[in-house]
C-alpha cells in the first residue's frame, strides 16, 4: 500500500513537470497575466514594516487604491516609506523589462507545480538614477521570476549578478470572494554586497526618502528587509479616476 501511494505520488510530480515542461515562454506569460487581470480595480489596507540598518520607521499603514492598467495610490499620515517592487504592475509589464528570457531547468529552485523563468534586466527600464553611464552599463542582473502553474501567480522574483543576490520579493497569497487571488503577504529583502554600489546607495537612500540616518562608517553591506501586509479588501468596485489625480498645491 504505501509503495502505490510513493508511486502515485512520483507520477503525479511527473505529470506535473511534463506539463509545466510543455508550455511555452509565451504561454506562461499570457496565464499568468490572466489571472492578474481578473481585478480590475481594489481598495486596501496595507501595513509596512521596516527593517533596514540605518533608516528608523515605525509600522505604517497606508490606504492604498489600485485601477488597471497603471494606476496606484497610497495614503498614510505623516512620513513613509514604500517598496517600489512592481507589485501592482501587470506580470506582462514586469515581463517587458527582461531580454533574453528562457524557462530555467534547475528543478533545485522550485518546487512543486512551479516554473522559473529567468532574464536579463533591461537596465533602461529602471527608474534608478545611476551615479554615472559606467555605473549603468556595468549594472546587468539576471532575474529569476518563480510561477505556480497551478493558480498562476507569481511566487517570487530574484535579482542577482551570477550568484550573489541583490533582492527577493516573495509573494503570499489569500483567496477572496472564491475568485480573485491577492497577496496577502509580500516581503522584499536587499542583499546589495558590492563596495562601490552600496557606497552609492548609502548616500542616496537618506536622501531619497528625507532620512537623516546615516550608515555605520566602514559598512560595505546595505541589507534589509521590508514587509507589506495586506488587508481589508474592496475589489472591482468601479473606482472613480480622481482618486489617482495629484493635489495641487497652490
Amino acid at each position: 500500500m504505501i509503495r502505490h501511494i510513493k508511486s502515485l505520488f512520483t507520477i503525479t510530480a511527473l505529470c506535473n513537470l511534463l506539463h509545466s515542461s510543455d508550455l511555452s515562454l509565451d504561454e506562461i506569460i499570457l496565464k499568468t497575466n490572466e489571472e492578474f487581470e481578473k481585478v480590475s480595480d481594489f481598495q486596501a489596507r496595507m501595513t509596512v514594516s521596516l527593517d533596514v540598518p540605518g533608516l528608523r520607521m515605525p509600522k505604517k499603514e497606508y490606504r492604498a487604491y489600485y485601477k488597471k492598467p497603471n494606476k496606484f495610490k497610497a495614503t498614510t499620515k505623516g512620513f513613509g516609506v514604500l517598496p517600489n517592487t512592481g507589485l501592482f504592475t501587470s506580470p506582462k509589464d514586469n515581463f517587458d523589462n527582461l531580454k533574453n528570457m528562457t524557462i530555467n531547468q534547475n528543478q533545485t529552485k522550485t518546487g512543486n507545480n512551479q516554473i522559473m523563468i529567468s532574464g536579463t534586466l533591461i537596465t533602461d527600464s529602471l527608474k534608478a538614477k545611476f551615479p554615472n553611464e559606467y555605473a549603468k552599463l556595468s549594472f546587468n542582473p539576471i532575474v529569476d521570476v518563480v510561477v505556480d502553474t497551478t493558480k498562476w501567480l507569481i511566487n517570487s522574483v530574484t535579482s542577482r549578478i551570477d550568484t550573489l543576490k541583490l533582492f527577493q520579493i516573495n509573494n503570499h497569497y489569500q483567496l477572496y470572494e472564491n475568485k480573485y487571488y491577492l497577496p496577502s503577504i509580500s516581503k522584499v529583502e536587499y542583499f546589495i554586497k558590492d563596495m562601490k554600489l552600496a557606497n552609492w546607495l548609502k548616500d542616496d537612500i537618506p536622501s531619497m526618502i528625507g532620512a537623516n540616518q546615516q550608515f555605520a562608517k566602514g559598512q560595505d553591506i546595505v541589507k534589509g528587509l521590508i514587509t507589506v501586509k495586506y488587508s481589508d479588501y474592496l475589489i472591482n468596485k468601479n473606482l472613480p479616476d480622481y482618486i489617482f489625480k495629484k493635489k495641487r498645491i497652490d
